[in-house]
């Protein structure tokens, strides 16, 4: 897409956003954002053991966004909604999610009493189950680190429900074509456009959700399984993209089980664990199955300053590769909007593995070697 064609997209849905927001009081439109960036210190980042210091390229505590988001009230209790989300390179001014202009989000839907159904390109309930146990979040040097689709758990051509009734939500997605736009190393799954004439499996991908939140405490359960198709990849613990899905039949899924306690109003403990299954129907090709464990903390000590950490550990049977990392943060809010933070992390790595620290895309270390990373950033919410 040209640049004048994007600069124009854009100011025709910020002048919408104005006449829906003056014509009528039932309907709003509104912009959004998070710029988030900082500079981190990686040790042993690339297969010759170097160091590097850089701004990590998509994420610090939050990954970088603007958006839209909309509703409008058409009676009988019912909304209309959308979202149009884009992911950017905050480091760069680049689009992320494969050059996107809406690569975050990008659906429309009706919302009622008992739920929400939507359309389009959506996150799956992998992330929703996530959303309160995981304590570190999309953070750099967070889970998606260890397995790079957590933090990017969205699929196109997504039908997808979610409701919530007194504490206990249930969701589901599927996707016609779980990626059209992606590169064969997106994150957890490659190019899958689906929709194949005499093969519906291909590229599909479905997610549940059950999950319970009360004051003090919440659990969650969900699966989530892509189907292999053209194009499609797994990638694997050292994110080599090589492992290829290319039958309908073969099959990456993962199940998880988390939850959280809140004894006191400022502190917070959780746990989780994701199990990992990539199967193939070919015999050359053997499958990969994993275990992600996570224990986390938080304290809220005054209004303005926040502790946490996280320590994560990932089992690749398969392939005998095992990593444990341990992190801790602090973020100090300026304002409402604005926040500076420190945080810094330690892996090892077992002999046959060669884990990340960094989900910024520091680099590999060599397999069995340690790293270490520390990060100073700001984000500003608007």
């Amino acid at each position: 897409m040209a640049k004048s064609y994007r600069i124009a997209l854009l100011a025709g849905l910020s002048g919408l956003a104005l006449v829906s927001g003056s014509a009528q009081a039932q309907s709003s439109v509104t912009l959004y954002g998070i710029l988030d960036s900082g500079v981190e210190f990686v040790s042993h980042a690339s297969s010759t053991g170097g160091n590097v210091v850089r701004m990590p390229s998509n994420t610090g505590e939050f990954p970088s966004r603007w958006g839209l988001q909309g509703s409008e009230d058409i009676g009988s209790r019912l909304q209309i909604k959308f979202v149009l989300e884009s992911g950017i390179y905050e480091n760069t001014g680049g689009l992320n999610q494969g050059g996107r202009l809406f690569g975050r989000q990008a659906w429309v839907g009706i919302n009622s009493p008992y739920g929400l159904l939507s359309f389009g390109r959506q996150y799956t309930m992998t992330y929703w189950a996530l959303e309160d146990a995981d304590i570190t979040g999309p953070d750099v040097y967070g889970l998606d680190s260890l397995d790079a689709y957590i933090a990017n758990a969205r699929s196109d051509n997504t039908i997808a429900y979610k409701g919530t009734f007194h504490g206990l939500t249930i969701g589901a997605t599927y996707s016609f074509g779980r990626d059209a736009a992606g590169t064969g190393n997106s994150p957890g799954q490659g190019i899958c456009v689906g929709s194949v004439p005499g093969d519906p499996l291909q590229c599909r991908q479905w997610s549940a959700l059950l999950k319970y939140d009360s004051t003090i405490f919440g659990v969650a359960a969900a699966y989530d399984e892509q189907r292999g198709g053209e194009g499609a990849a797994a990638n694997l613990y050292d994110g080599d993209p090589s492992f290829a899905l290319t039958s309908s039949g073969d099959k990456d899924a993962r199940a998880q089980l988390n939850g959280y306690i809140r004894p006191w109003e400022a502190i917070k403990f959780s746990a989780g664990w994701i199990g990992r299954r990539v199967t193939t129907v070919s015999l050359a090709t053997p499958g990969v199955s994993n275990n992600l464990y996570y224990i986390g903390a938080s304290y809220q000590v005054i209004p303005s300053l926040m502790l946490d950490g996280e320590v994560s550990r990932i089992l690749n049977h398969t392939q005998d590769a095992r990593a444990t990392r341990p992190t801790i943060r602090a973020t100090y809010f300026l304002s409402k909007r604005t926040a500076v933070y420190a945080q810094a992390a330690y892996l090892i790595n077992s002999s046959h593995a060669a884990y990340s620290i960094s989900a910024g895309g520091a680099g590999n270390p060599p397999k069995g070697d340690e790293q270490t990373a520390v990060m100073l950033g700001m984000r500003h919410l608007f």
